[in-house]
Order: structure tokens, then C-alpha cells, then sequence
């Protein structure tokens, strides 16, 4: 492996979020292509880091090529891809947050935001919000699309 790629106060930082903060366990699911994916081992480093900041935190590694039937069930196609899930004692819920590279930059505080929210297990809508939601008859498919500058 690389040198940390998180420095000593950024850590510190996460860890006291993540000791304030995190609820629930959550499971960090990581797709990788070791032989055609330049970014997956940097990827992998990042979130080994991040989950070794919690006893709350789990992350599974997947080579998308060795288990192509879970990167499927998942809905992830590139690599890297996570997954984050919520982590129940013999199951994981799947809320349907995913991402596509390396969260790096901006995409890195939307990873760890992400992983809060799924650890509280709320989205933060508002009630509004959930009913208008709730009266959608067909599924929608939002992705968010970001280049790192």
C-alpha cells in the first residue's frame, strides 16, 4: 500500500465526526478491476483508511470480473465502485447510494456525508419532501455527475 493518503488532522477530523456522529453500522462495498482500474488501488487505501476510524465502519472488497452476480445485484458497472450500505446483523440494506471513481476532492465529503446518513438511517428530507416522494409511481434514477478539479 501507499503512504496514508489522509493526513494526520484530516483523520483526526473524521475520527471525531464519526465518534459523534455514527449510529448504526454501515458496510462500505468496493468493486475494483485490479488489472484495468488505475485509480482502484488509491481508491481501496482511502476507504481502508476511513473504516479503520470506526468499529462502525466494514468494508468488503470485490473484484467486478471474479463477482460479476453481486457487482449486478448492486447496479455497478465501473470500477472503482462503492456501495454503501446500511449493516444489520444478517443482512444489508441497500439505500441505493453509489459511487463511481474516487471520491476525491469535492466527491470526499459527499463519501463521508453519505456514510453518516446511512448510519443515522434517515435522509434528512423533510416531511413535505417524503410525501411528495412517497406519491411517485415510477421508479427515478437520479445520478450526479462530477469531474475533479
Amino acid at each position: 500500500m501507499l503512504d496514508k493518503l489522509l493526513t494526520d488532522e484530516i483523520t483526526q477530523q473524521i475520527q471525531e465526526i464519526f465518534d459523534d456522529q455514527l449510529m448504526h453500522p454501515v458496510e462500505i462495498i468496493f468493486f475494483s478491476k485490479p488489472d484495468t482500474c488505475e485509480s482502484c488501488e488509491d481508491t481501496h487505501q482511502l476507504l481502508a483508511e476511513i473504516a479503520s476510524l470506526s468499529d462502525k465502519l466494514h468494508l468488503s472488497i470485490h473484484d467486478i470480473n471474479e463477482n460479476p452476480e453481486l457487482a449486478q445485484q448492486y447496479n455497478v458497472e465501473l470500477a472503482p465502485g462503492l456501495v454503501i450500505a446500511g449493516r444489520e446483523p444478517n443482512k444489508l440494506s441497500d439505500f441505493g447510494i453509489r459511487f463511481s471513481g474516487i471520491p476525491s476532492g469535492y466527491e470526499f465529503s459527499s463519501l463521508i456525508h453519505s456514510i453518516l446518513m446511512v448510519s443515522k438511517r434517515d435522509s434528512g428530507l423533510k416531511p413535505e419532501t417524503r410525501k411528495e416522494l412517497n406519491g411517485l409511481s415510477n421508479p427515478v434514477n437520479l445520478k450526479v455527475f462530477v469531474t475533479p478539479t
